[in-house]
């Protein structure tokens, strides 16, 4: 499994998913949405919680579980076994999934809203 298994979650390359406004008891007039799914999952166990990190870094071999990050402060990688990149930083997030093989370097004091899913 390498890198391209990380999905950066956002708009960018999905379709977007607008739930009909019968889904709702009401709604205002200027009401609007979309949804851009980066994970859909059952799961046995789910936990969430808050995470902070100084420099450094971790191999984790392998991710014991999906882990859904919200990078809130800082800036992180997720590196793959060959080298695969990518940089996180406040304001973005991202899916491990589990199996994943790789590092995760924490490159500036950091904190994160994350879920981790069994």
């Amino acid at each position: 499994m390498d890198i391209s298994a990380v999905t950066v979650l956002g708009a960018a390359g999905r379709a977007p998913y607008v739930p009909p406004l019968s889904d709702y008891a009401a709604s205002s007039p200027s009401w609007t949405e979309a949804e851009f799914t980066g994970l859909e999952t059952t799961a046995a166990s789910v936990r969430a919680g808050y995470w902070t990190g100084e420099p450094g870094s971790v191999r984790l071999d392998p991710w014991p579980y999906t882990e859904i990050c919200s990078i809130l402060t800082g800036r992180v990688a997720v590196v793959d076994q060959a080298g695969g990149r990518l940089e996180f930083g406040a304001g973005e997030g991202f899916v491990v999934p589990k199996g994943f093989v790789g590092d995760w370097l924490t490159l500036e004091a950091a904190s994160k809203y994350f879920i981790a899913v069994e």
